[in-house]
């Protein structure tokens, strides 16, 4: 099934659903990245009980059952991850793939790895909540502990591997709170009274998702067509691809690597991209460029070596900045490490590039470096000294 007919039997099976009813106990969220469904979630609560159904789309559609008990404080006393297979999704017999079993002051953690089982200890706090990537419905329950703290902030510590991190979660308004995630940023929610989650957007982290709830939906019919699309050779893919463009000009290598995120339907520059920001220019890890030979990019002389850049895109050009750190994550910039900056040019194209794509291309002079994504291209010269 091609995107579109996948994209509109969704939106079929949703609109099919009654928005009028909010039960605590029980609703599923939508997760959209762009005008894509990356993930759909099912649960139900009872008493200190969780039972989800999560269908994960990136990079391929991945069908996991969560069971989870709590202990009195709210806190994990027990949880099982269950995978299924993608021809009989949750009808399937199903592959435990995670437990944890609370152990005194201590967590006992069992997962499955390509490498086989793995069993170790993690660190157990009273409301300890797991951290699930890209999965919302932990959240819930955090939401759900905010309000019931009557306080400004809570602390929620969430399990994230073998350690606990803080989750920030604030009250802005009646109906508002925001998460902060510990390392990609501040979510947006809304909520009721009673701390359901019933929209979130995490357009200023790096993940960029929209979660809306529903009452319910027919997790298994979407499934089966998530399914299909995979097995037609259309899987949904990474989140951001990581990339490495070889080029030679003028007797010189120039090597570059790059996360490349996808457009998806979204507004770029001036919207998921802010103008007058510093960008990573990709995703994931920082861009990192090689070159063989000294440089001149832009008026900047630039030594042969390895390097990573950022930019800070305005709508009449912006900056490219040339930084000496490398092998760090795209979030981590010092600036005290600059070799230096230089203004780029920008122009709009007629055709859309979906996925982020940087080029180099040899001119009479030297090459002219593009940063190229939906209708914009960022351009800066290059020359060999």
């Amino acid at each position: 099934m091609k995107n579109i007919g996948l994209a509109l039997f969704i939106a079929f099976l949703l609109a099919s659903c009654s928005q009028n009813t909010i039960d605590s106990n029980k609703a599923a969220f939508i997760t959209y990245l762009g005008n894509d469904t990356l993930a759909v979630e099912q649960f139900e609560k009872n008493g200190a009980e969780m039972n989800a159904k999560v269908i994960l789309r990136s990079p391929r559609t991945a069908f996991t059952s969560y069971y989870m008990t709590l202990d009195n404080s709210g806190a994990i006393e027990s949880m099982t991850a269950t995978e299924y297979s993608l021809e009989e999704g949750f009808g399937g017999e199903g592959t435990v793939v995670k437990t944890i079993e609370r152990m005194g002051d201590s967590l006992l953690v069992e997962e499955a790895t390509p490498e086989g089982s793995r069993t170790y200890s993690a660190p157990y706090e009273e409301g300890l909540l797991p951290f699930i990537d890209m999965v919302h419905w932990p959240y819930e329950l955090a939401l759900e502990n905010a309000v019931a703290a009557e306080g400004d902030t809570l602390d929620q510590k969430m399990l994230t591997g073998s350690r606990i991190s803080s989750f920030i979660l604030a009250n802005i308004e009646a109906d508002s709170m925001t998460i902060r995630h510990p390392f990609r940023g501040v979510m947006g929610v809304d909520v009721n009274e009673n701390g359901d989650l019933l929209f979130l957007d995490a357009g200023l982290t790096t993940r960029k998702l929209k979660v809306h709830r529903r009452p319910s939906v027919n997790i298994e019919a979407i499934g089966n067509n998530f399914a299909a699309n995979d097995e037609s050779g259309n899987p949904f893919g990474a989140l951001s691809s990581a990339e490495t463009g070889e080029f030679s000009f003028k007797g010189a290598n120039f090597r570059i690597e790059y996360g490349s995120p996808k457009k998806r339907g979204r507004e770029l520059f001036g919207g998921i991209v802010p103008w007058g920001e510093r960008w990573r220019t990709g995703a994931n890890r920082a861009t990192h460029f090689y070159t063989s030979r000294d440089l001149k990019i832009g008026g900047l002389e630039v030594p042969a070596g390895e390097y990573t850049l950022f930019t800070i895109p305005e709508q009449d050009g912006g900056t490219l900045m040339i930084n000496k750190q490398t092998g760090q994550n795209g979030q981590s910039y010092d600036a005290e490490r600059d070799l230096g900056r230089v203004p780029m040019e920008i122009t709009t194209k007629e055709d859309v590039t979906e996925a982020f794509t940087i080029d180099l291309e040899e001119t009479d002079n030297g090459g002219v470096l593009k940063l190229i994504w939906g209708e914009t291209v960022f351009s800066v010269d290059l020359t060999i000294l």
